[in-house]
């Protein structure tokens, strides 16, 4: 039965710029989405089922609209034949889907392929390639698709050196990638980057990997909307999960409209997981904020003096890195780290860090108008890589979340490997490590996270900048 203390629906509220996934206990009732250049340009919203207005059963539900849901809920229609509820607290893709840097990377997680083969040796690690290159090509498959349009700019990615010293690491982590698992990286020196590639001016050089693509985020969230309902997928907006009980092995699902009655829940919620959602998710992720901004379009003085002849991916070397580009409309879009906590994320002093950082790369952008600025919530595991994973065998409960910034292309694939695990199919690559063990637990009161949190910032900083 619904709870009639509780309103059925909320009308639509304004964005909360200060929301904390560590301490408010839900990501709101029907909050518009961030200010970002994506959702001012992306043109009309498309629709959705509106709020859940009723009890109902699903033969799943799916938490989350962003990518990583609606990805679930169209491979489970394409290739299992199942239909999803997908329920969103908010407006459809309102959190991390609609507030990235747009750019699709070969990767999964934060580390590199060195560190796969430290933590796991070389057959895994190879196992973890053929997962992000499949990946890869399932990315593109989607966005080639007549429900998405969302500006692909092809051209591989560049990690840039951000200071001489860290060229021979690039060259190692290079010639890694092309004696160990048959990829086509290559070395680009500092001269041949500025003259052929982007004129960064604090960059020593950059290694360059052929798979980089970078898209209209909002434009890739809607037209995942798109194919979701033409799936037959029901994307119920303003439905936040109020509360959540088991019985006989069926999920009571509360929301304000109504419970949804299933007996397979897949939670997709990454940085925007309340501690109360879920057992199984609780402190599993260390939300960290992102800073991002977006220039008015540049001169064409402005675009020679900047030198970037490329729209493919940018990003430089920092721990704390930047990741920018050059929009199609010919503005410069850059994101870093930013507030420790959502009531600090106002504070002008980390819009003015990114500002100064964009001013180093690129000098002739130094007092440059902003026409966005906005901050987002980025889901970071504890042991820096992603989980896709059913945490009770006993429990039909799945998620798939722990990206720490590089979901933009690998969520594609997650979506469609927890739908794997939903309709209960096997593949080879469930024997990868993200797939057989839970999201780590941080195990430490939330004081206590973020005091670490501020002490590694400064040790990075050193480690990036000074050491």
């Amino acid at each position: 039965m619904v709870d009639n203390s509780i309103p059925r629906h909320w009308p639509k509220t304004s964005y909360d710029p200060k929301y904390d996934p560590i301490i408010d206990a839900g990501p709101g009732h029907n909050r518009d989405h961030a200010p970002t250049y994506w959702i001012g340009t992306a043109g009309t919203p498309p629709a959705d089922d509106g709020p859940v207005s009723g009890d109902m059963e699903a033969d799943v539900v799916i938490v989350g609209s962003g990518y990583t849901g609606l990805s679930t809920a169209i491979h489970l229609a394409k290739e299992h034949g199942i239909q999803a509820v997908v329920l969103e607290a908010n407006t459809v893709a309102w959190g991390c889907s609609t507030r990235n840097g747009g750019q699709a990377q070969i990767s999964s997680g934060r580390l590199k392929r060195s560190q796969w083969i430290k933590r796991w040796g070389v057959d895994v690690a190879k196992g973890m390639h053929r997962e992000v290159s499949e990946a890869f090509e399932l990315f593109n498959d989607l966005i080639a698709s007549d429900d998405i349009d969302c500006d692909p700019q092809t051209g591989g990615h560049y990690y840039i050196a951000h200071r001489e010293k860290v060229m021979a690491g690039l060259q190692n982590e290079s010639d890694l990638l092309n004696s160990t698992f048959g990829y086509g990286s290559r070395i680009i020196g500092k001269d041949e980057l500025h003259a052929e590639h982007v004129n960064d001016q604090e960059s020593h050089g950059a290694m360059w990997e052929p798979d980089g693509t970078c898209i209209h985020a909002g434009k890739l969230a809607f037209g995942y909307v798109n194919m979701a309902r033409r799936l037959g997928v029901k994307i119920h907006t303003g439905s936040p999960v109020m509360g959540w009980e088991t019985k006989n092995g069926i999920h009571h699902v509360r929301t304000p409209g109504g419970i949804v009655k299933t007996k397979n829940v897949a939670l997709a919620t990454a940085g925007y997981t309340p501690p109360g959602l879920n057992s199984k998710t609780k402190h599993r992720l260390m939300p960290i904020l992102s800073n991002s901004m977006v220039t008015r379009p540049l001169t064409q003085s402005e675009l020679d003096e900047c030198g970037i002849k490329t729209m493919s991916p940018l990003t430089d070397t920092r721990t704390l890195r930047h990741y920018y580009r050059l929009l199609p409309d010919n503005r410069v879009q850059i994101g870093s780290r930013s507030a420790v906590t959502g009531r600090d994320a106002e504070n002008d002093k980390h819009l003015q860090l990114l500002r100064a950082n964009l001013a180093r790369k690129f000098p002739a952008l130094e007092d440059i108008n902003l026409d966005y600025s906005w901050w987002g919530w980025v889901d970071v595991s504890h042991d820096m890589m992603p989980r896709i994973f059913q945490p009770d065998p006993d429990k039909r409960i799945f998620y798939a979340m722990g990206y720490g910034g590089n979901g933009v292309m690998y969520s594609a694939q997650a979506g469609r490997r927890m739908a794997q695990l939903v309709a209960g199919k096997k593949d080879e690559a469930f024997n990868l490590p993200i797939f057989t063990s839970p999201l780590p637990s941080h195990g430490l009161l939330t004081p206590f996270r973020r005091m670490g949190q501020r002490m590694a910032y400064v040790w990075y900083y050193l480690k990036d900048e000074v050491i």
